[in-house]
C-alpha cells in the first residue's frame, strides 16, 4: 500500500532559518492573559488603563450632604445621590413605618408628606429634599394622642393586614388638606394610588369621611 500524500496534503516547506512572524499559540494565550490582567487590576475608562487608586476613585459613587426636617426634628447627612427619600427615612433614620411594596410608585404604601403635599417615597430622590419638611406615620400623632385620622381608622376598622395602613393614613390627611373630600367618589378618586390588597376600601372611605367633618 502506497503511504505518499497527495500533494495538496503535503505542508510546505519552512525555512527553519527565518523566524516567523505569526503568534504562536502558546504566546497568544500568554499575551492575552497579561494584558487581561493589566485591565482587572487597573481598569479601563474611556480605552485609557488607569491605576488601581484611579479606578477605586471612579468606582465611587457620588454624594451630597442634604439638610432637611423629619418629623419636626432638623436632620443633615450625606447620602448617595442615588437614594431614595424612602430608603434614607428606613435605613437610616430607622423610621420603617413608611413601608416599600413595590418601590415603582404604583402602590401607594410609602405616600409621606413633603412641605404637606403627598408624594411616593419611593420615587423621590433624598437628594431633592434640602430644605423640606418631611412627615412620617411616626410623626403625626402628638406624643400619645392620635391624629383624628388615626383614630379614625381604628374606629371604622379601616385595616386589615395593616401593610398600607400608613401610605393609606398619610394619603388620608394630605386628601383633606386638599380638600378633596366632597363625596365618597371625590375621595376614592383623590385615593385611588393607595391599593389596599385586603379590600378595605369601603371602610377607609368612612374613616377619611369622618375626620373630614362629613359624617
Amino acid at each position: 500500500m502506497s503511504t505518499d500524500l497527495p500533494e495538496s496534503a503535503v505542508p510546505p516547506p519552512t525555512d527553519s532559518s527565518e523566524p516567523s512572524s505569526a503568534p504562536t499559540r502558546r504566546t497568544f494565550i500568554a499575551t492575552s492573559t497579561a494584558v487581561g490582567g493589566v485591565v482587572l487590576a487597573g481598569g479601563v475608562i474611556g480605552g485609557t488603563l488607569l491605576g488601581p487608586e484611579e479606578a477605586g476613585a471612579a468606582a465611587v459613587a457620588p454624594s451630597s450632604r442634604v439638610a432637611l426636617t423629619v418629623n419636626g426634628t432638623r436632620r443633615t447627612v450625606t447620602v448617595d445621590n442615588r437614594t431614595s427619600l424612602l430608603d434614607l427615612l428606613r435605613e437610616q433614620f430607622g423610621l420603617t413605618g413608611s413601608k416599600k411594596g413595590c418601590n415603582a410608585g404604583a402602590c401607594g404604601a410609602c405616600t409621606v408628606l413633603v412641605d404637606g403635599h403627598r408624594v411616593n417615597a419611593c420615587l423621590t430622590l433624598a437628594v431633592r429634599m434640602e430644605g423640606a419638611e418631611v412627615t412620617t406615620i411616626e410623626g403625626l400623632a402628638d406624643g400619645d394622642q392620635l391624629h383624628p385620622l388615626q383614630q379614625a381608622f381604628i374606629d371604622e376598622e379601616a385595616f386589615q393586614c395593616g401593610y398600607c395602613t400608613p401610605g393609606q393614613i398619610l394619603s388620608g390627611v394630605g386628601c383633606i388638606q386638599e380638600g378633596h373630600t366632597g363625596s365618597p367618589e371625590e375621595i376614592r378618586e383623590w385615593m385611588s394610588g393607595n391599593i389596599c390588597r385586603c379590600g378595605c376600601y369601603v371602610k377607609i372611605v368612612r374613616a377619611v369621611e369622618q375626620t373630614a367633618g362629613r359624617k
